[in-house]
């Protein structure tokens, strides 16, 4: 999987057009990010000990840091925790109800018993046209951007999506397999954290 180029390039483009940045200007959007789990809930922890609630978590931080600094503040992100606690689904799907974002979007990381599959791959409620676009965008560009594995959308009834979906577009975003050595070493680098945040924001 692709990082330091994919990084490099996004940097020379966005840094060296002007009318990019007023265009973005132009197009601001109200964004949740739900880093899954925290606190005493760890997540999947894959076999070196990488735990799903760091992995999530600084992936939205830095969603927040490439916003500002790359974007102007092109969007007004939140998040639903800022920090390792331990955040209640309901309270989660409050603040989304509440601000009513363009987008809500819980990120997590996968696992399963067969340490061969692998790929990132992202659930919707049900079959709304606009969480699909966004799902199927996301999942395209970290494939393009980064050479991520995915697959395709499925639907899931997860209380994230399940309490969200009447107030905006909602997405469960799985970031690959902790469960996977291979994806499990990229998630566990930091640099490659910062490639993933900046693809997922560029697909919103």
């Amino acid at each position: 999987m692709k990082t330091t180029t994919y990084l490099l390039i996004c940097l020379l483009i966005l840094g060296n057009n002007n009318a990019i940045g007023q265009t973005l200007k132009a197009e601001r959007k109200v964004i949740v990010l739900d880093a899954g789990h925290g606190g005493i809930d760890s997540g999947t922890v894959s076999r070196n000990g990488l735990q799903e609630k760091d992995v999530v978590l600084d992936i939205v931080r830095q969603m927040k840091v490439w916003n500002r600094i790359l974007f102007e503040s092109k969007y007004d992100i939140y998040l639903t925790r800022r920090k390792d606690t331990l955040i209640s689904l309901t309270d989660r799907t409050k603040l989304v109800k509440h601000l009513k974002p363009d987008v809500f979007i819980s990120l997590h990381c996968n696992h399963i018993n067969d340490s061969n599959i692998q790929g990132a791959e992202i659930y919707t409620y049900d079959s709304n046209e606009l969480s699909l676009l966004y799902a199927k965008t996301i999942l395209n560009k970290l494939n393009q951007d980064l050479g991520f594995k995915t697959r395709k959308p499925r639907k899931g009834n997860f209380q994230v999506l399940r309490e969200t979906k009447e107030h905006c577009p909602a997405l469960l975003l799985e970031l690959g397999y902790l469960s996977n050595s291979s994806e499990s070493h990229y998630l566990n680098g930091s640099q490659n954290r910062k490639a993933l945040a900046l693809s997922i924001l560029m697909s919103i």
